[in-house]
């Protein structure tokens, strides 16, 4: 049973700054690409920022320059630092993982619980 496991949401003041954690737990292999979504209700989840397990990072335009996606793969962890905040940026967001549970070439796609991200003007 693999989980993700998403902490450091909250309420923060505009241009104030937030941490997002997210551990995989669960009997698994490698952890592959991680990934940070968000989503305002009524409206469809979107990609915030992507790393890939050699490092290799990528970004949604609305959020370039202002938050920074970090991954410690001896933890199993991923990061979503989040600087500059914007009322804007107020969603609920997805931590997202694609492991391989055993060595080979099946990769399997997971997902965390969620954690509220709200920003006061």
């Amino acid at each position: 049973q693999v989980q993700l496991v998403e902490s450091g949401g909250g309420l923060v003041q505009a241009g104030g700054s937030l941490r997002l954690s997210c551990v995989a737990s669960g009997n698994f292999f490698r952890i592959n690409t991680m990934a940070w979504y968000r989503q305002v209700p009524g409206k469809q989840r979107e990609l915030v920022a992507t790393i890939a397990s050699g490092g290799t990072t990528n970004y949604a335009d609305s959020v370039k320059g202002r938050f920074s996606i970090s991954r410690d793969n001896a933890k199993n962890t991923v990061y979503l630092q989040m600087n500059s905040l914007k009322p804007e940026d107020t969603a609920d967001y997805y931590c997202n993982a694609t492991l391989n549970l055993t060595p080979g070439l099946i990769r399997r796609e997971y997902w965390g619980q969620g954690t509220q991200v709200t920003v006061s003007s």
